[in-house]
């Protein structure tokens, strides 16, 4: 549902980094956290689809973490998602994703740092590694200063700096780039992450180091940076205009007719464009609250049918807007965590199960036989099942040699391959998600190896970067290494509550 658009101002900053390992999420979560600790209210937004750096921001800020994906999400919704996470807060604070242009493969800027800083009128704040040069590094920030004049980069944080000299030398040549340094960090090691095969730790697993993580990081950019400096070229933002999504509007728009499921071969019919507008709607714990104390309860809207949704350390891959859109649907959304619950929710009429990381807690995951066996008799009631990533895995007989749910004819193990990256995915089948055409962008991120790759029924039909079948659809249940926006495609929700009260 389209509604006439407003005009937002709230100031905000987007964090880029000429590559990845920069320190983007170093200055983005410590200046997150530096400002909240001033008494700012700090909106924090990832770019990209990643799951695990929100987890430090929404520590930083008391906010929930929000991803902006124009390759998920598509453009038209980057500056609606943002209004809607930012609505009521003094500041935003946008992480980038990889180096500043890079973007889906073959798509030219499409969901680049440089994309959405330029959807949201942001400026740019570019966060260089500095450890191995000095004069080069004019060259360098110049060369991406100056690449796109649509970019506006406002200012340079240099990290790991040496010494003083060393700071010196980088200050002295970036007097000819005519880009402010706004904040020096030296080399400190207790602001560095665990990683893993899939990146940063993340924030549910480790909750005593990540507070102190977080805290490390703002003191750093406390000590560092030019906060005020900062907070300048943030109000300098451009206004703009555009309606925040909202979660109630978007599942009331009516949705499109079902594309026509095309061979694997045929190329796509481009989707509608569908923006939408939600308010913000608060998981436990973290204040997104709509600042007008309305409730998002229409009247005369059916009773809530109860949806548990996985959660715990190693289920911790969920869009906040799923939530949302799942209450919106007329859903009570439920957490439990299979590692430590051994049922599920009373009640419990349908279930999600999101990305994570089974593959690190397979053996406790394994030995909790009492819920695995409480998600198979749920499946077998023919109650909707929505799986993605790690929910796949879960449902398998196996993952790497330990029962697992066996709600699936399938079987997981480990891989040394990584796969990673977007795609573009049509539904082959009726599903307790979508109608067989549906059209909708995701994205893979894994270290694992499902067998059979596809049911005989399969979920989608991948038609980018290859084409193949992927995923399971069976009876009830729609299980994917694929993760979706649903804000993308609002119906989704409203379809799978739907079910879940029918069924």
């Amino acid at each position: 549902m389209t509604s006439s658009p407003s005009s937002v101002s709230v100031p905000r900053l987007v964090i880029a980094a000429p590559s990845s390992g920069s320190g983007k999420t170093t200055v983005a979560t410590g200046l997150m956290a530096a400002l909240t600790a001033r008494g700012l209210v700090v909106s924090p937004h990832k770019v990209g689809p990643d799951y695990i750096d929100p987890g430090y921001h929404a520590l930083a800020t008391g906010r929930v973490g929000r991803n902006l994906d124009a390759y998920l999400c598509g453009p038209e919704l980057v500056g609606p998602l943002f209004a809607h996470g930012a609505r009521g807060c003094d500041l935003a604070v946008v992480e980038g994703v990889m180096g500043m242009y890079d973007g889906a493969a073959g798509e030219g800027e499409l969901a680049s740092t440089a994309h959405v800083a330029k959807l949201l009128r942001a400026p740019v704040v570019l966060v260089v590694d500095a450890s191995s040069q000095s004069r080069s590094v004019a060259a360098l920030v110049h060369g991406f200063a100056s690449w796109d004049p649509e970019v506006r980069v406002g200012g340079v944080i240099l990290n790991k700096v040496a010494s003083d000299r060393h700071e010196e030398l980088l200050r002295e040549a970036l007097e000819s780039a005519g880009v402010p340094v706004l904040g020096v960090l030296r080399r400190v090691a207790q602001v560095d992450t665990p990683s893993r095969h899939l990146g940063l730790v993340p924030v549910a697993e480790r909750q005593s180091a990540a507070v102190e993580a977080v805290a490390a990081m703002a003191a750093q950019v406390e000590r560092g940076c030019d906060l005020e400096g900062l907070l300048s070229l943030a109000r300098g933002a451009g206004a703009l205009s555009c309606a925040a999504w909202d979660a109630a509007e978007s599942l009331a728009s009516s949705p499109p007719p079902p594309l026509p499921v095309p061979s694997l071969g045929a190329a796509a019919p481009e989707p509608p464009l569908r923006p939408g507008r939600p308010r913000p709607q608060t998981p436990d714990g973290l204040k997104d609250k709509d600042p007008d104390g309305a409730e998002d309860k229409a009247p005369g809207r059916r009773p809530e049918v109860r949806i548990a949704v996985a959660g715990g350390p190693a289920f911790t891959f969920s869009y906040a807007e799923h939530a949302e859109l799942l209450t919106a649907a007329g859903a009570e959304v439920v957490t439990f965590d299979p590692l430590h619950d051994e049922q599920l929710p009373d009640g419990t009429r349908g279930l999600v199960i999101g990305g994570g990381f089974p593959e690190v807690y397979a053996a406790e995951l394994s030995a909790n036989e009492p819920l695995r066996k409480a998600v198979a008799a749920l499946a077998e009631t023919s109650a909707p099942v929505a799986a993605e990533c790690a929910g796949l895995l879960y449902l398998c007989r196996e993952l790497d040699g330990l029962p697992m749910c066996g709600v699936l004819d399938a079987d997981a193990r480990m891989s040394e391959r990584l796969t990673l990256g977007y795609r573009d995915a049509v539904a082959v089948s009726d599903s307790v998600l979508a109608v067989a055409g549906t059209r909708m962008r995701g994205h893979e991120f894994h270290r694992t190896v499902v067998e059979p790759g596809a049911g005989m029924v399969a979920a989608w039909g991948v038609r980018a970067p290859e084409r193949r079948l992927e995923g399971f659809v069976q009876e009830s249940v729609h299980a994917s290494y694929l993760h979706t926006h649903w804000a993308s495609e609002p119906g989704v929700a409203l379809r799978f509550v739907e079910r879940c009260r029918t069924s």
